[in-house]
């Protein structure tokens, strides 16, 4: 069955592409139950940060389930219908004001590849296999998306990988500046529960903050909300946690930060 799990562990909110049988791939009522899940998780103040992953050892999300594209996207209106869910999808985790990482093994293809540069970080297992095969499919690929890669891995690598449709390694991930990580397999579960405990001792206000200038960056400079921005800053300095952070600095303490 194919659905989508989310569920709550401590600070760290889960969500989790459970489609096993055919390598984690998204179908249109996953694509669109995820802007709701994150969204529940950016409003609970429990939940710090956000992990995307997929269901099993042999993948994080293989794509699009092609199986539904007859129906889906057989037609402009079906098409066109598709393509919004796939874009909230993929807004989903630009939107939310916490940090939110990937955490790949496996097969990150198409639409996990997509969904992946949407996330702010991205942790990936020594045996993670990427590719981009939109023109071996002969579909289009929405500007955002584009630019989107275009930001993380530059115009030539971009270029590269959609004009080639090649699979590319985790090593080569890497060097592409597209995963922050990669680990031994055996090694992912812990590097990642690690990196979410070290997140979740952190002031919130300022992550969220900083991912707000961030992505910010990202637009033209006449779209930028700088006044946005100021307000944010304004609103970490005037925060209970900035008196907290100074005092724990002081006193040579862990800071027990609480969002406010």
């Amino acid at each position: 069955m194919a659905e989508l799990i989310s569920r709550k562990e401590k600070a760290v909110g889960w969500v989790i592409f459970s489609n096993p049988a055919k390598f984690n791939a998204v179908s249109h009522d996953m694509w669109m139950a995820l802007p709701q899940a994150i969204a529940a998780f950016d409003a609970d103040p429990e939940v710090r940060m956000i992990v995307i992953t997929g269901d099993g050892d042999k993948a994080f999300i293989s794509g699009a389930d092609i199986s539904q594209f007859e129906k889906s996207r057989g037609s402009a209106e079906a098409q066109a219908i598709y393509n919004r869910a796939v874009v909230e999808a993929y807004e989903a985790p630009v939107r939310c004001s916490k940090p939110v990482v990937a955490k790949i093994r496996g097969i990150c293809m198409g639409g996990g590849l997509g969904l992946a540069a949407a996330c702010d970080v991205r942790i990936a297992a020594e045996d993670a296999v990427f590719r981009m095969p939109a023109a071996r499919l002969g579909l289009g690929y929405n500007f955002t998306g584009i630019s989107r890669f275009v930001q993380l891995l530059g115009a030539a690598n971009t270029s590269d990988i959609f004009f080639s449709a090649r699979k590319f390694g985790a090593a080569e991930a890497f060097s592409m500046g597209f995963v922050n990580r990669v680990v031994p397999v055996t090694d992912l579960d812990r590097e990642v529960a690690a990196y979410c405990e070290l997140l979740s001792e952190n002031a919130p206000l300022t992550m969220a903050a900083a991912k707000f200038a961030i992505r910010q960056s990202g637009l033209d400079p006449d779209a930028r909300d700088l006044d946005q921005i100021a307000r944010m800053i304004e609103a970490c300095f005037n925060s209970e946690d900035y008196r907290e952070g100074r005092k724990a600095f002081m006193e040579k303490r862990k800071p027990n930060f609480t969002g406010k």
